[in-house]
């Protein structure tokens, strides 16, 4: 996570809280590129109330089920902090749910 946010997206990923079964844990960005020119609506204005509850994070969850995919392993991502509802630092948590048999090469095998 540390070198692939970084060499993405430019900015520093901690990782940590790691259950106690090891099958998840939180990754922590300080900063978050997606969200530098967003500015939330104000929940008087017209519609405000289901903007707010956009996640504009979200895709970063998607870019690491699709990343684990490639590995197989099957994951749930969730937003679980973000700077733009007024959280100190943006938090995805990361579970494992399925470790995925491998199934390259099956058409290459001899029967």
């Amino acid at each position: 996570a540390k070198v692939g946010f970084k060499m993405f997206l430019g900015v520093t990923a901690e990782v940590g809280g790691f259950s106690q079964d090891q099958r998840s844990f939180s990754v922590y960005l300080q900063d978050n590129p997606l969200s530098t020119f967003v500015e939330l609506p104000s929940e008087s204005a017209q519609g405000g109330d289901d903007l707010r509850r956009l996640k504009y994070s979200q895709i970063l969850c998607g870019v690491i089920r699709g990343a684990l995919e490639q590995v197989n392993l099957k994951v749930e991502c969730s937003i679980v902090r973000d700077t733009l509802k007024g959280d100190e630092v943006n938090e995805i948590r990361v579970d494992l749910k399925e470790i995925l048999a491998d199934g390259a090469g099956d058409d290459y095998k001899e029967e």
